[in-house]
């Protein structure tokens, strides 16, 4: 980026990051607003409640298995070229949902939606650092994981009253005048961006790991259905790990490799990328367990359900944008390390929840582990986009969505796997469902989920110690 370009996206660097975060807003917002209308479109489109999750996991795998692709073009033709593109894409792709009246047409638009996701969601933290110094970096990413968290809390009840008073179509039209706008400014407003990788695209690199990511998010997805020993989950998970291992294989020899291998090599990338993808695994363990226990144990309706499951996200919309600054003052590593033993603390609280349990009691042990995870998000954001050269920008933030999303699946997949195991250990024979009447079955299961997510936290923490009291390496920090 030439000095004229890079003191124009100084000045407008507030501006760009409100571009940036309204994209950003309108994934978050896509992804959690379509789940309240699945039953709906199930009854309208004539299939089966399994038939229309697909509306949702296409979306999810698609982002995963093209993100890092996304990430090496930004990184190539320059980022806000291809995010643009995505922004683009994502608006073509929610118009194409919200006028389909089949439900294969829908899971073809919402792919083409996924890779117009994938396009902006892989270089979003690689425009915001290159525009903003080092001194407010923390802060803009905070506030984009605000943005984040807003997009999950407000997507459910925008979704129940767009799907009430007009039509479920219209919870995809949404996003149609939105991004419009949004583009627009956009083209106005971006900077033109730096080119700042070589070579072109690594296609073999860019089929394997396709190869590698969706078998993997299909088994583990229809694994909790259907159990992990199945042979088809069992084959998905080898053809995953066979198409894994050629695929670093082969980057290891290219000149111009899909994923650049030598950002590992930097400790602090790796670390705070590893300790990224803990947090989100437990995190999801939690995430996913909450509506059971809520509506199963304690009897809640769907709507007060609701409320105790929006204070998560409402903690982290306001700690978020704080720790971001704070980490710009005090540095990345005490929030980060704060962070994880505050969500690990949190978990294990949960983990004492029973039938007794007050309303108080629950929400104040949500708050805990919502602060905590809010302290730890935006500060471990920073370094892993601090800690690689302006060439490596755009894959750095693509590994770091694809991370975020398989703690997600993870997460989820081994909260269900852990529960419904030591639910069937203590009734005596195999579920898959909670037990009416049999209150106690769930919380033993419960408890273990909670106690397992903590512990893989507590090992997030231990790590951050060791960075953070026994620096050993120095290590390439941007600061421009």
């Amino acid at each position: 980026m030439d000095s004229a370009n890079n003191n124009s996206s100084n000045k407008n660097r507030w501006v760009i990051l409100l571009i940036v975060v309204m994209v950003t807003f309108m994934a978050t917002l896509d992804s959690s607003i379509v789940s309240v209308a699945l039953p709906v479109m199930a009854k309208v489109l004539n299939v089966t409640s399994v038939g229309v999750q697909l509306v949702v996991t296409s979306y999810l795998i698609i982002i995963s298995a093209t993100i890092l692709i996304f990430g090496r073009l930004g990184d190539i033709l320059g980022k806000t070229k291809v995010f643009k593109f995505g922004l683009a894409v994502f608006t073509l792709g929610s118009l194409l949902c919200g006028i389909t009246e089949s439900l294969p047409i829908l899971v073809l638009a919402r792919v083409i939606q996924a890779i117009g996701a994938a396009g902006f969601m892989a270089n979003t933290q690689g425009i915001i650092t290159e525009v903003f110094p080092t001194k407010e970096r923390g802060k803009a990413l905070g506030i984009t994981g605000t943005f984040v968290a807003l997009g999950a809390l407000v997507g459910p009840p925008v979704g129940g009253f767009i799907v009430d008073g007009l039509s479920w179509e219209y919870i995809f039209l949404i996003n149609v005048p939105i991004g419009i706008i949004t583009l627009i400014f956009a083209f106005k407003l971006l900077p033109k961006g730096q080119i700042t990788g070589k070579g072109k695209l690594d296609g073999l690199g860019a089929v394997l790991f396709m190869v590698a990511i969706v078998p993997l998010f299909v088994a583990l997805g229809k694994g909790q259905e259907v159990g992990f020993t199945q042979p088809m989950i069992l084959i998905c998970f080898l053809v995953s790990i066979i198409s894994f291992i050629t695929f670093i294989m082969v980057e290891k020899k290219r000149e111009h490799p899909l994923l650049q291998l030598d950002i590992f090599k930097n400790k602090l990338f790796s670390l705070s990328i590893f300790c990224g993808f803990i947090s989100f695994v437990a995190i999801f363990c939690s995430i996913i367990i909450q509506p059971f226990y809520l509506q199963d144990v304690l009897e809640f309706s769907p709507a007060s359900t609701g409320l105790v499951l929006m204070v998560y996200p409402l903690v982290l919309s306001v700690v978020a944008p704080f720790s971001g600054h704070m980490s710009d003052k005090l540095g990345s590593e005490i929030l980060t390390f704060i962070g994880l033993v505050l969500t690990s603390l949190g978990l294990l609280l949960m983990s004492t929840l029973d039938e007794q349990s007050s309303m108080t009691s629950m929400v104040s042990f949500i708050v805990v582990m919502s602060i905590g995870n809010g302290l730890f998000q935006s500060p471990n954001n920073s370094l892993v986009m601090s800690t690689v050269p302006k060439d490596k920008l755009g894959i750095a933030g693509s590994v770091n969505a694809l991370v975020r999303n398989l703690g997600m699946v993870c997460g989820i997949a081994l909260a269900t796997t852990i529960l419904y195991s030591r639910m069937s250990y203590k009734i005596g024979y195999h579920v898959t469902n909670y037990v009416v009447g049999r209150n106690d079955v769930f919380i033993y299961g419960m408890k273990t989920v909670y106690i397992t997510a903590a512990i893989i936290c507590m090992i997030g923490a231990v790590l951050t110690s060791l960075r953070l009291f026994k620096p050993k390496v120095k290590l390439e920090v941007i600061t421009e």
